[in-house]
């Protein structure tokens, strides 16, 4: 299943904090706008500009983002190992955020062009930037 992508704009990292922590202030969305936090009992994680995180919060950063273009319908399958499959094998590591109408997918930006290739070598369309091919 071809899908189709657009590179965001922007550098986010990947936080974790304490159990129970509300969304922080700091959380912002940066160029891209992208914000996500999810909380489960063991951790709460925040993907936020990777510029906004004050020091000692533990963090990954280095991430750049990929939207797949939606809405996409819920009873679809196969979006995501779609999508991952081509970039574990070229050994391309990702986080995955999903949303109520799409999926992103962060790969390490140092990795970025790899990564596009590894799609597009796979059938997918990925623009470089919002309007671009």
């Amino acid at each position: 299943m071809a899908v189709e992508l657009t590179v965001r704009d922007g550098e986010l990292a990947v936080t974790r904090l304490a159990a129970g922590s509300p969304p922080p202030d700091w959380a912002r969305p940066g160029a891209g706008g992208i914000v996500a936090t999810v909380a489960t009992a063991e951790e709460t994680s925040v993907v936020c500009d990777a510029a906004a995180v004050p020091a000692g919060v533990t963090s990954s950063s280095g991430w750049a983002a990929l939207a797949v273009a939606g809405p996409l319908e819920h009873s679809l399958t196969g979006i995501l190992a779609s999508l991952a499959t081509p970039l574990a094998d070229a050994e391309v590591p990702i986080f995955a955020i999903s949303t109520y109408d799409t999926d992103y997918l962060l790969v390490p930006a140092v990795r970025l062009a790899e990564a596009v290739a590894a799609l597009r070598g796979a059938g997918h369309a990925v623009a470089d930037r919002a309007g671009e091919g």
